[in-house]
């Protein structure tokens, strides 16, 4: 097994030290992330709801337009949906996309 000069040593130490610091901010901003969380908790939001949130603000609207369209096709497939006029609104919404 060959050795690495001692130029690639140091760059390699480097390397790790700063994503084992990465590493450890991940962690506390994890941390501060759960405490928001709790303390929407705590004021009567309802935190399933936020994180829904959160998710759908990381998306354009297009996409969350076509999630939902297809969501209701789903829904009204399965019979969860029975109002006619959601899935026409969802197929419009489709159209409306493209």
């Amino acid at each position: 097994m060959s050795t690495l000069q001692a130029s690639a040593q140091k760059q390699l130490r480097q390397l790790v030290e700063q994503i084992e610091r990465l590493e450890e901010e991940k962690k506390q901003l994890a941390g501060d992330i759960r405490d928001k969380y709790l303390e929407a908790k705590a004021v009567g939001f309802d935190v399933k709801v936020l994180r829904q949130i959160i998710r759908l603000r990381k998306k354009s609207q297009s996409e969350r337009q076509e999630e939902d369209t297809v969501l209701q096709v789903y829904l009204h497939a399965l019979g969860m949906l029975d109002d006619a006029a959601a899935l026409e609104q969802a197929a419009d919404a489709m159209i409306a996309a493209e």
